[in-house]
């Protein structure tokens, strides 16, 4: 079959590669090899320009930047460059440049990393643009950006090759800028309530605090198996007893389970405690936290994310578990008498159940069926089945269920939240159903932490705490379709296998 591109007399891939590498050996011939160049002062991003354009107006200015567009006329061109902030126009004569510069630049490529200096104006079609005095080649690509017109489209290779993403998709960069601004932005809020901000570690003996299956490793100099984090929750705890009464963090956890639109095995995840309050203090904080972070990243409490808009100026609605069954399930789980009528709930409504699962893993199962995809607005789910919070203080007025909420939008679970177990002997009792659990082929359930034992048998105050996933409010505050699309290198399968 006859090869199109040269059908057309057009080059290939290889040739216009090969194209690249020669003028980059011809510069270096001549004296002139950018890789060479250490530093180059810049004045000004171009939005600085564009957008005060009366203030530079005249003025000199430096910026640098990947050439994006060229177009060569006689002895003038003009060329774009972008920037971190966007991209401006640069006019680029010979005669202001000299005869030698501008015999190179007529020969630089799209994707080659530039500074141009010169002095700002309007073009006759209105265009704000600079009158180039020099212009600096500082990298030269060897590679081909992606045909303008249609960009880069392929999911794959955008997520793969990250850095050629950004380089195209300017919502794509925006997207993580303000990732950096939700961050920022919990971190303001947290230190003027108090917070700080500490840091644990990742490597750990045992992963507990979360239903999940870690990865595993072996630690040479100890020859000692270790776990990667799963969870930054005991060790968060172990501040609170040692006298810390407010501290976060904000780390990556690892969780070896599947890959979807909302799930990546390694992730940012943010947990916060607090001394002398409850799970109510929680959500109190978690409220106000959501409106600031909101407002400061979008500058509105209304989110819209696809076909629907949430409402964060309203108070966040509050239900227990078994109320929300009851509403979308019209299952009453204060009427399940115990485990086997829960059982046999769930074959009457189809839903699959393991062998060692009780009553409240049945509720929490009806719930995960009937009830999240419903709750698009704010609202906190409050009181859990004891057998899925193993660290979650009892209910004293009903021993079956624990203080816990977690808070969902858009269908999604955001947050989670206990009254902090602080009663030693119950936690022990709790790790031993965990154990008993483990023991019968639940590879998520925790296993006992002695040392965690010991720190609460010093004594834990009353304590309030709460993990967020970070990736998910991103996705909400940037009305991203996945997580991918705010991790800036997700996992992804090897290629070649």
């Amino acid at each position: 079959m006859a090869n199109n591109n040269k059908k057309n007399n057009e080059p290939n891939v290889s040739e216009l590669l090969k194209v690249r590498r020669n003028k980059l050996s011809d510069l270096q011939a001549n004296g002139r090899d950018p890789f060479v160049i250490t530093k180059y002062d810049v004045t000004n991003h171009t939005s600085d320009i564009r957008d005060n354009y009366e203030e530079f107006e005249g003025k000199e200015v430096t910026v640098a930047g990947r050439m994006m567009f060229k177009r060569v006329m006689g002895k003038a061109s003009f060329c774009n460059i972008q920037d971190l902030k966007g991209r401006i126009q640069a006019y680029v004569a010979r005669d202001n440049i000299g005869e030698e510069i501008y015999k190179d630049f007529k020969k630089y490529d799209v994707g080659d990393i530039m500074g141009i200096k010169g002095t700002v104006f309007k073009t006759k079609t209105g265009e704000i643009s600079i009158h180039a005095s020099e212009v600096t080649l500082l990298s030269k690509s060897l590679q081909i950006l992606p045909e303008k017109f249609h960009g880069l489209t392929d999911t794959d290779v955008r997520y793969r090759q990250r850095y050629v993403d950004l380089i195209m998709n300017e919502e794509v960069k925006d997207t993580f800028i303000k990732r950096s601004k939700v961050l920022k932005s919990i971190r303001n809020y947290l230190d003027n309530e108090g917070f700080m901000e500490v840091e644990t570690p990742m490597l750990v003996s045992n992963a507990g605090g979360a239903a999940a299956r870690p990865f595993e490793t072996h630690f040479n100099a100890l020859d000692e198996d270790l776990k990667l984090r799963i969870s930054l929750e005991l060790y968060l705890k172990r501040l609170i007893v040692g006298g810390m009464e407010r501290v976060y963090e904000i780390g990556r956890v690892f969780r070896n389970e599947g890959l979807d639109t909302r799930h990546n095995p390694e992730f940012t995840l943010m947990e916060l405690y607090q001394a002398y309050t409850d799970y109510n203090g929680m959500m109190d904080l978690t409220e106000k936290l959501f409106r600031y972070v909101a407002q400061e990243v979008n500058g509105s409490l209304t989110l819209q994310y696809g076909e629907h808009t949430m409402d964060l100026s309203k108070p966040f609605e509050r239900i227990t578990m078994v109320d929300a069954v009851k509403k979308y399930a019209n299952v009453d789980f204060n009427e399940v008498a115990d485990t086997e009528a829960a059982k046999a709930l769930a074959k009457e409504h189809n839903i699959e159940f393991e062998d060692h699962h009780k009553k409240g893993d049945i509720l929490s199962l009806f719930f995960e069926e009937y009830v999240e995809e419903h709750l698009i607005q704010p609202t906190f789910v409050t009181d859990h089945p004891i057998e899925i919070s193993p660290l979650t203080k009892k209910k004293p007025e009903n021993p079956e269920y624990v203080e816990r909420f977690e808070m969902f939008m858009n269908g999604w679970e955001m947050c989670n939240a206990y009254s902090e177990l602080n009663d030693p002997i119950d936690q022990r009792e709790r790790f031993k159903a965990q154990e008993e659990l483990l023991a019968a082929g639940d590879e998520e359930a925790n296993r006992t932490d002695e040392d965690f034992l010991n720190a609460l048998s010093v004594g834990m105050p009353p304590t309030g705490g709460i993990g967020y996933g970070i990736d998910r409010m991103v996705m909400l505050m940037t009305n991203s379709p996945a997580i991918r699309d705010v991790l800036l290198f997700p996992t992804l399968k090897s290629t070649g296998k």
